[in-house]
């Protein structure tokens, strides 16, 4: 336990892949501020979202619990009312909490967010500024959209989303029509620095900023549209080819949201304008650092830098999420605390997002909590190479999938096995090895692994 609590500080991206930063093995990317916290702490270079997909990512990741424990398998619902947080922990322990930005934890459609205020403090949070996510804004409302209203921005932000949703995700890349400092992520950026630099409560401050990129659509404002030359970008992994030995049902599940024939000059077009957003992004942390170095915070802050799920970018012919592809579920996650973690390493530990929620309360010296199904970073932050789980749990609506180092499993809910990979030979994921007779010992192993899985992670109620 250190001598005094730390400043904390949780930034969140909406959607950012594990491989989305300059310094995880996208060069063409500028993220100097997030590469700084990389550089100041430990990269987990094999974190696992335990839902890819927003709403039980967020839920997870707050009350160290799985979708399969909290309910919310898919974008609906809202985190159980008895459900504990990391946040009611801290608050224990003398923290305020504070939260700038997208929560999503319940349904942000058509709802004015300040209406949920008290159900957020209900959860552990003393100060809210609420914002909706990207879509959402389109019919909820929050301190942005209040503010749009007042410049005539908000019918603006609403008339190119409505072209978008006409036009579809692949052909959607145009910049926002907003100015660089009125789109979403910058009213939630300068928010918290607001937050920062007028704080002045004796309690510790434990921030959580949630920001809303590089989630789609792919419209970064001004310069940041212009930054990168779709020439410079990748395609993405080509569509794999579904072998013959693939059972009907996986073939079913693997065509749907497919699209086979990608257009390389509009997945070029995809990757500039996401890598646009994400530099955004890493804009805004720049300036949240520097406002804790304004307060004399920063030299002994612990940082954490996550995203709920990642971005498929045209990956096997799909965008977005909702998958168990690496691309989807392999997300940024960083830990930065001078004097306290090692500094510049990576880790190659197998981690989930749940995990997050006991380091921080090992961290600040607070008493395990007896419901989180998390385990502590702390082995992989005091020593790299330590290990920290044999596997890595996933669940979104009907499916469930289990990893481990060398072999990725899923099976829908009636229990058939779907997708099957050897990590080791097929990094990119091209040869599903479900249905094959060889790789009927290993798929009945899985199975069985992802069953005990299941039944070792309940939590009494």
């Amino acid at each position: 336990m250190p001598s005094r609590l730390p400043p904390i500080l949780i930034l969140m991206c909406d959607q950012q892949r594990a491989d989305a930063m300059s310094c995880a093995g996208t060069p063409l990317l500028q993220t100097p501020n997030m590469d700084r916290l990389a550089a100041e702490g430990v990269r987990f270079a094999n974190a696992c979202t335990v839902s890819p997909v927003c709403m039980p990512a967020r839920a997870s990741f707050v009350s160290g619990l799985y979708p399969h424990n909290h309910g919310m398998w898919r974008n609906r619902g809202e985190l159980p009312a008895d459900d504990e947080t990391f946040f009611h922990h801290l608050q224990r322990k003398g923290y305020h909490v504070a939260y700038v930005g997208k929560s999503h934890f319940y349904d942000h459609s058509g709802i004015h967010v300040r209406e949920r205020e008290p159900w957020m403090k209900r959860r552990g949070i003393d100060t809210v500024f609420e914002t909706t996510g990207p879509w959402a804004t389109c019919t909820g409302q929050s301190f942005v959209t209040d503010h749009w209203e007042t410049q005539g921005l908000w019918q603006v932000y609403k008339g190119d989303y409505e072209k978008r949703r006409r036009t579809g995700s692949w052909d959607s890349t145009w910049p926002s029509p907003l100015p660089e400092d009125e789109v979403l992520d910058a009213h939630i950026g300068r928010k918290a620095v607001e937050v920062v630099d007028g704080y002045g409560e004796d309690k510790p401050l434990c921030l959580f900023v949630g920001f809303g990129g590089p989630h789609e659509p792919w419209d970064p404002p001004g310069r940041f549209a212009e930054l990168y030359d779709p020439a410079d970008c990748p395609t993405g992994i080509p569509p794999e080819p579904l072998p013959d030995t693939l059972p009907d049902h996986a073939r079913e599940r693997f065509r749907a949201g497919r699209v086979d024939e990608v257009d390389e000059e509009q997945a070029r077009k995809i990757h500039a304008l996401y890598y646009g957003k994400v530099a955004l992004l890493d804009e805004w942390f720049g300036q949240i650092l520097k406002a804790y170095e304004r307060k004399g915070w920063l030299g002994e802050a612990l940082v954490v830098h996550w995203s709920d799920h990642g971005e498929m970018l045209g990956d096997h012919g799909r965008l977005h999420k909702s998958v168990f592809f690496e691309s989807a579920l392999n997300i940024v996650t960083t830990v930065r605390w001078p004097g306290h973690t090692e500094a510049g390493a990576v880790s190659d530990a197998l981690v989930e997002t749940i995990d997050v929620f006991p380091t921080l309360l090992e961290a600040v010296g607070a008493e395990p909590s007896e419901r989180c199904l998390g385990r502590s970073l702390w082995p992989g932050l005091r020593d790299p190479a330590a290990a920290i789980r044999d596997d890595a749990l996933s669940e979104i609506r009907d499916t469930t999938m289990l990893r481990t180092d060398r072999w990725k499993y899923a099976c829908d809910a009636e229990g058939r096995g779907y997708l099957l990979f050897d990590l080791e030979s097929d990094p990119q994921e091209t040869n599903n090895l479900v249905g094959t007779p060889d790789a009927e010992p290993i798929e009945r192993e899985m199975r069985e692994r992802l069953l005990r899985r299941i039944l070792l992670t309940q939590v009494r109620q």
